[in-house]
């Protein structure tokens, strides 16, 4: 519908997995799963539920019939409890059992668990197959000499490959803080209104034990080892304010990389993939503007916004629960990982296939290498006899003229030229020259990428193996 606002995260970004992952349909289907596995837990446990009531419900439980869901939280004014009515016009057999002993947070904050940690895998997923595309280009221009920026003013040299495993180092970062996540998740379980589980100590008669055991087999149930030990209604929110950290994390280092980019674009050294029937500008023809790095930089600015949203909503919970987090959670935490799922779906994207201008690069070098050699070129001319504070001085003169001659008159570096032309260094051009080779000047870089890559790299994309082959797509 061309007349109602839609999340542009749903109609230009997010891909179809992480919306899918994050539909209505997902969300209360999982509530159904969730009253199905409460129902067998309390009916392994001694509790009168037949078999043919969670045959009822198993029936029902991907049928949901949204229209009567839909009238009953018209009337209700609750979405929980008119999904169990819904429900139970299903199952009528079940009726009596669906939800027993529950608050609304059994399904609603395990379900917002579920998802956010099969969220975090779809991230973890892609944030793998972006290390590799970039693993790949760092090992191909290990050895390409490119001007190292400090301050983007141009500084020793580096090398194209080095500069790469800057950006996948960062995204290993992300990784680890994923898998730290990961590590330790667990689920709400089965706690009842205010975390007391009191509804559940009636139902089973003062049965401790079985308490307990209802706890872990919910979660065992949905493969889940661990259970959150304490909670009030809902689980600590600063759970969702951890992930969103994660996710932020996430979009910091496709930020660094995109902002790099486009400076290098600018530049014309490194350039994003650009499509034969792309337009750069609807005025300037000519134009090849790095959108899909702006649309990394755009969208990371708002996951980076996102966690500090968590944090005042974990922070002002009123003792066992308040319902001012419902409204921000379902914006907050599913626009973040929608978005963050858009960056990484262009970050693979435009790692898959990044445009390395070689000549431009060595012209570059040329351009600001003879400057940096001077510290040689003065070894060397002590070397051949000179004294060193006079050729200090000789060639400190000599870099400002040509210095002068690029800055004031728009001329080349002429340094070179300017040294063996004054003689005082006894060096001819074709020595300097050798000098000013820029393989020279890299120190260990490309050692560096390849020690990288094989001890820290490699082993992970190795075990993680099974999980490569993505391909970033971009739809608009």
């Amino acid at each position: 519908m061309k007349d109602s606002y839609k999340s542009p995260l749903e109609g230009r970004y997010a891909s179809k997995e992480m919306l899918k992952l994050f539909s209505e349909n997902k969300k209360f289907t999982t509530w159904r799963k969730l009253w199905v596995i409460l129902a067998e837990a309390e009916q392994e446990l001694g509790l009168n539920i037949t078999d043919e009531q969670i045959a009822d419900l198993k029936l029902h439980e991907y049928a949901i019939n949204y229209d009567i869901a839909d009238m009953y939280e018209r009337k209700v004014r609750h979405d929980v409890m008119a999904h169990v009515h819904a429900y139970a016009e299903q199952a009528p057999t079940a009726a009596p059992i669906i939800h027993l002993g529950a608050t609304s947070c059994y399904v609603g904050d395990n379900t917002d668990l579920l998802i956010m940690y099969e969220g975090l895998e779809i991230i973890r997923t892609k944030l793998l197959n972006v290390i590799a595309k970039l693993a790949a280009f760092a090992d191909k221009y290990k050895k390409l000499p490119t001007l190292g920026f400090t301050h983007f003013q141009a500084a020793q040299l580096t090398t194209v490959g080095k500069r790469a495993t800057l950006w996948i180092n960062e995204l290993l970062m992300d990784l680890e803080e994923i898998d730290d996540v990961l590590a330790h998740k667990a689920l709400r379980g089965a706690k009842g209104t205010t975390g007391t589980q009191a509804t559940f100590v009636n139902l089973f008669d003062g049965d401790i034990e079985k308490v307990r055991q209802l706890d872990h087999l919910v979660a065992a149930k949905l493969g889940y080892d661990n259970v959150i030990p304490v909670t009030g209604q809902t689980y600590s929110r600063k759970i969702d304010t951890r992930i969103l950290n994660a996710l932020s994390a996430v979009a910091q280092s496709a930020y660094k990389f995109s902002n790099d980019l486009r400076l290098l674009s600018h530049l014309k050294e490194i350039e994003e993939p650009f499509e034969k029937t792309q337009i750069g500008s609807s005025a300037m023809a000519y134009k090849r503007n790095p959108m899909r790095s702006e649309r990394i930089s755009s969208l990371s600015r708002f996951v980076i916004s996102l966690p500090i949203n968590g944090a005042i909503t974990a922070s002002t919970q009123w003792f066992e629960r308040t319902l001012d987090d419902s409204a921000n959670k379902r914006l907050v935490v599913s626009e973040a990982f929608l978005a963050t799922d858009a960056i990484l779906e262009t970050y693979l994207n435009i790692s898959s296939d990044l445009v390395v201008n070689e000549k431009i690069i060595a012209k570059h070098i040329a351009e600001e290498l003879p400057f940096m050699a001077t510290e040689i070129i003065l070894m060397e001319g002590v070397k051949r006899g000179g004294n060193r504070q006079v050729l200090h001085e000789k060639i400190r003169i000599l870099s400002m003229d040509a210095a002068a001659n690029v800055k004031q008159h728009g001329g080349a570096n002429d340094l070179i030229e300017r040294i063996v032309a004054d003689g005082t260094f006894q060096i001819s051009a074709e020595e300097l020259l050798g000098l000013l080779a820029p393989e020279n000047f890299i120190g260990m870089a490309d050692k560096q990428v390849e020690l990288y890559l094989s001890d820290i790299i490699r082993p992970i994309l190795e075990h993680n193996q099974h999980k490569l082959g993505l391909v970033g797509e971009v739809r608009v």
